[in-house]
């Protein structure tokens, strides 16, 4: 495919790049959508598996429903949009700001990494302030203990009706962002859908690379229809030709 020559312009002058990534991005590396059929949530009541009360009335249910997810995620692999995100930290000041709990984006080597929506692979103590990593799967004990005090661990990960993570600091990026990618994301969860946005108010090039028409393509200044892995590869090898 070809990268617009004005887009590789704005990489090459850039200095700080951001990137907003989806459920498309991960798609690529098997991990099933939130909203496409067979995603993360079906069959499954969201009050009952991905709130608070949910989980106070049935740990239990809340954590085969997170075990199941664990199993079906745990031979995915960082695919080359991921680790090209990563490389690219080496030549920007590069972060990325993800909707996405897989924790690919870590593993593929980015350091720069804002979990709006936390990581299914870490754990916390409903009680006291252990946070820790658990990939056992599938888990050997359902719901799992807390191994400082005892009380129940749940999934570190975002539920309806909390913060998410990092917020204040990812509208600062994007309002420090010379080029602003939204990739693979339906940009219609909030607050993460109007980062884009602010990026654009703020001065930002804004990069959207998604299959699909999304609320950003309206005020995108480049629009790229393709998967992750297809765009990011391409602008990955302009801009090689011209650092190297």
């Amino acid at each position: 495919m070809q990268i617009p020559d004005a887009l590789v312009d704005e990489m090459l002058k850039a200095k700080r790049v951001a990137a907003l990534t989806g459920a498309g991005i991960s798609a690529e590396s098997g991990i099933p959508t939130f909203r496409g059929a067979g995603g993360l949530w079906e069959g499954y009541p969201v009050e009952k598996v991905a709130t608070v009360e949910g989980f106070a009335e049935d740990p239990a249910l809340v954590w085969r429903f997170y075990d199941e997810r664990r199993v079906n995620m745990r031979n995915a692999r960082p695919n080359l949009a991921h680790k090209i995100l990563a490389e690219l930290e080496k030549h920007y000041d590069m972060w990325v700001i993800t909707q996405n709990i897989d924790g690919l984006h870590r593993e593929a080597g980015s350091k720069n990494v804002i979990e709006l929506h936390g990581n299914i692979w870490r754990v916390k103590c409903t009680l006291c302030d252990y946070h820790g990593e658990n990939r056992e799967t599938p888990l050997s004990e359902i719901p799992p203990k807390c191994p400082k005090c005892g009380a129940l661990l749940r999934p570190d990960v975002v539920w309806f009706g909390e913060p998410v993570n990092g917020v204040e600091k990812a509208f600062r990026i994007a309002k420090e962002s010379d080029v602003f990618f939204s990739i693979g994301t339906s940009a219609l969860v909030h607050p993460a859908a109007s980062l884009p946005f602010i990026a654009k108010d703020y001065g930002a090039t804004v990069v959207e690379i998604n299959p699909q028409r999304t609320p950003v393509s309206v005020i995108a200044d480049f629009i790229i229809r393709e998967k992750a892995t297809v765009a990011l590869d391409a602008l990955f090898r302009e801009l090689y030709k011209h650092k190297k």
